[in-house]
């Protein structure tokens, strides 16, 4: 992991297309501005965390017999 220290208004870049700027810094919470292009996804890692929890959740939900059964009907 590289970490950088960088102080309001300065920024990083990442490749030749992906500019993190400082924004602002107020009572330990630092805004960034991220300038992407729109083909690069980007999502808060807590909500990737959340959606991976839930997939697991719901996969536990059904048995491996109504898996396999599920998979006869598709296979039809």
């Amino acid at each position: 992991m590289l970490v950088l220290a960088r102080k309001l208004d300065e920024s990083i870049v990442i490749g030749d297309n992906i500019n993190i700027k400082i924004i602002s810094i107020d009572k330990g919470v630092v805004k960034l501005g991220i300038d992407a292009p729109k083909d690069v996804s980007i999502v808060r890692n807590e909500l990737l965390e959340d959606v991976k929890d839930l997939n697991i959740a719901a996969s536990k939900e059904y048995s491996q017999d109504d898996l396999s059964q599920l998979s006869k009907i598709i296979k039809k």
